[in-house]
């Protein structure tokens, strides 16, 4: 565990590949794997950036839904980080958020190398009706999934989201019970994410 108890703090980050279709979601990494998924605008991308000391290797937008394809990208070859499609109100046809949707139960099934998907909720606004059919979807996969408030920086301290957020995983069979508080803008609890990932490598 020591030799990558600082994989996130001297990181070498590459884009792996990208894949809009079950075709191309590449399965020859043989590496660690994490996953992180979120509504549209939750601040996935601003989030892994943070979290790997770089501003733009996954691309962040002030247009939500324009992470079109599932991104891997692999840090100092040590772990494979999978940036899934934003769900939710995206400005695109219900055609495509279905193809999306799709992409990700693909994804999904059968993904060996995956230890756990980090399910980003932006914290300004709880866990809506797309993030509970995520929490159902993943359930009923049995894949484990930890939630990552995200935003927090933009609450005051009356907002009762967290405990809400505590309420509602408790009852999910997949959930794993810490919530993580985060903030890319000001970098709380990105050290915290940082070695939960390493933790399960």
């Amino acid at each position: 565990m020591a030799s990558n108890s600082n994989i996130f703090s001297r990181a070498e980050c590459k884009f792996t590949a990208g894949a809009a279709s079950v075709e191309q979601i590449p399965h020859n990494l043989f590496l660690p794997e994490v996953a992180f998924a979120g509504r549209s605008n939750s601040g996935k991308s601003s989030l892994i950036n943070a979290l790997v000391g770089q501003k733009d290797l996954a691309r962040t937008s002030k247009f939500p839904g324009r992470t079109q394809q599932i991104n891997f990208f692999t840090i100092s070859g040590k772990l494979s980080i999978c940036d899934l499609p934003g769900y939710g109100y995206a400005a695109v046809s219900k055609k495509m958020r279905n193809l999306w949707d799709q992409l990700i139960l693909d994804y999904l099934s059968g993904r060996q190398n995956l230890r756990r998907v980090f399910l980003l909720i932006d914290a300004r606004r709880g866990i809506q009706k797309n993030d509970l059919a995520i929490m159902d979807l993943l359930d009923a996969a049995a894949v484990v999934y930890q939630i990552v408030l995200t935003k927090v920086d933009q609450i005051d301290g009356s907002s009762d989201v967290i405990q809400q957020t505590e309420d509602e995983t408790s009852r999910r069979a997949a959930a794993y019970p810490q919530i993580l508080i985060t903030s890319a803008q000001n970098g709380t609890g990105i050290a915290a994410l940082g070695n939960e990932i390493v933790a399960l490598m």
